[in-house]
């Protein structure tokens, strides 16, 4: 079988109704001969460079029709912007009214189970609807306050919060203590690493402690994990997990595009309360503390990128091991080196440099280095101090000085696309299979 050539750019009309058309004709052609292929995970060589050139033209139509079209799409899903739409739904009715646009509901149902290596690619397909979404000034703004918004599970747990100022979620637990919210990993089995279920978690952790009245101040920490070398020790996070990856069930727009846009997004920017209302009043925010235990790493550094106040223990380490994973570290190419500059940026995102707590160097990403047993002391001052009335306005002001609404989008329509190429690609696969066989070994 010979590998077709890559077919010229559709003839699309820049009518919405006759490209929906021809898109869906397109890509069902693509589907239909790459299903007439055996299952990735059994092809040849031959067989996988065909498959490579179908999936390819199929998604140069959805870039050729998102050219023309992407404002006049997101104004279908949204009812012409009535409507607040959050990302996975968003790319669901995306598939349903726009077929080829987006994978279905059926096409990511059939590639569960699959580890990695053996699927095709479906998350590429949504980043290019998503960058192409964000790219658009108007566009990119609105989706992003649909994300901002309180999410259902958190408005349901919201009143009895309140009442009891104690929420335990399966892998997140908030506590209210005086005027500051604690909210901690307890991912117990995977040293606090990030799954869909922890970034689901602490989205709703995050708007219980933005809505609630009563707190002023966030508090982020790692709880006591499993890991035999660790055991009962608080351990921050060990960052996304390498095994979910590895096995399929890190999603896209759960995961690896939800989280920017949601609970850290959330910490950074706050929580959209009136969509409606003049930019100063619109949003609810708060300082947030971070209490680093034995290590941030990956995903847990970033989210010290967006906290007014970290507290370090002695013996911690903070790193971004991008280059030994293969993926981009979230929003960390974007906002570490504000804190650290270019070159300190450079070593810890390309080359993998650790910070300790006692380097020079952690003096630019943390506030305070103290002994495990003072953390708990140094955090409630730093609750005590972050309190008053004039933090909370400007820390708003801070965060619009220093990662402007417009500077956001453009780097996450970016990054959406990046990402999803660097999850399906093959140094990443071979790597995360290499520590998978490692850890059946031990």
């Amino acid at each position: 079988m010979n590998a077709p050539a890559r077919p010229q750019r559709p003839p699309f009309t820049s009518v919405l109704a006759d490209d929906t058309v021809t898109l869906e004709r397109l890509t069902a052609s693509a589907d239909a001969e790459l299903s007439a292929l055996p299952a990735k995970a059994v092809r040849d060589a031959r067989q996988q460079r065909h498959a490579d050139v179908l999936l390819e033209a199929a998604r140069d139509a959805r870039r050729a029709f998102l050219a023309l079209h992407t404002e006049a799409v997101y104004d279908v899903l949204t009812d012409h912007r009535g409507r607040y739409v959050r990302l996975p739904e968003l790319l669901d009715t995306a598939a349903e009214r726009f077929p080829g646009l987006a994978p279905t509901r059926a096409q990511l149902d059939a590639e569960a189970g699959l580890i990695q290596a053996h699927r095709e690619g479906r998350a590429i397909d949504q980043a290019i609807l998503c960058g192409a979404l964000l790219r658009s000034p108007a566009v990119g703004a609105h989706l992003i306050d649909a994300m901002l918004l309180p999410t259902p599970r958190s408005l349901d747990a919201l009143a009895a919060f309140r009442e009891t100022g104690h929420l335990a979620l399966p892998s997140v637990t908030v506590e209210r203590a005086g005027t500051a919210a604690h909210v901690t990993f307890r991912n117990a089995h995977c040293l606090n690493a990030e799954d869909d279920r922890l970034i689901a978690d602490l989205e709703v952790a995050t708007d219980l402690v933005l809505l609630d009245d009563q707190v002023r101040v966030g508090v982020v920490r790692g709880g006591p994990v499993d890991h035999p070398k660790y055991q009962g020790r608080r351990v921050f996070s060990a960052g996304i997990n390498l095994k979910d990856l590895r096995n399929g069930t890190i999603s896209f727009a759960g995961f690896l595009l939800g989280r920017e846009l949601g609970y850290l997004h959330k910490m950074q920017r706050g929580l959209l309360t009136d969509p409606a209302a003049a930019w100063s009043t619109r949003t609810v925010q708060k300082p947030w503390v971070g209490a680093v235990d034995t290590f941030a790493i990956g995903g847990g550094m970033q989210v010290l990128l967006v906290l007014d106040r970290v507290i370090v223990e002695t013996d911690a380490f903070l790193s971004l091991p991008a280059a030994e994973e293969g993926i981009v570290p979230g929003l960390g190419n974007l906002r570490l080196s504000r804190l650290t500059g270019a070159r300190l940026a450079r070593q810890v995102v390309l080359s993998g440099r650790r910070i300790r707590a006692t380097d020079p160097e952690a003096a630019l990403l943390c506030d305070e280095v103290v002994p495990a047993e003072a953390m708990d002391e140094a955090v409630e001052r730093a609750v005590r101090e972050l309190s008053t009335p004039a933090v909370a306005a400007n820390r708003r002001m801070l965060a619009l000085a220093e990662e402007p609404l417009d500077l956001f989008r453009t780097y996450l329509a970016e990054f959406a696309v990046v990402q999803a190429r660097r999850i399906h690609s093959q140094d990443v696969l071979d790597k995360v299979e290499r520590r998978w066989q490692r850890s059946l070994s031990r």
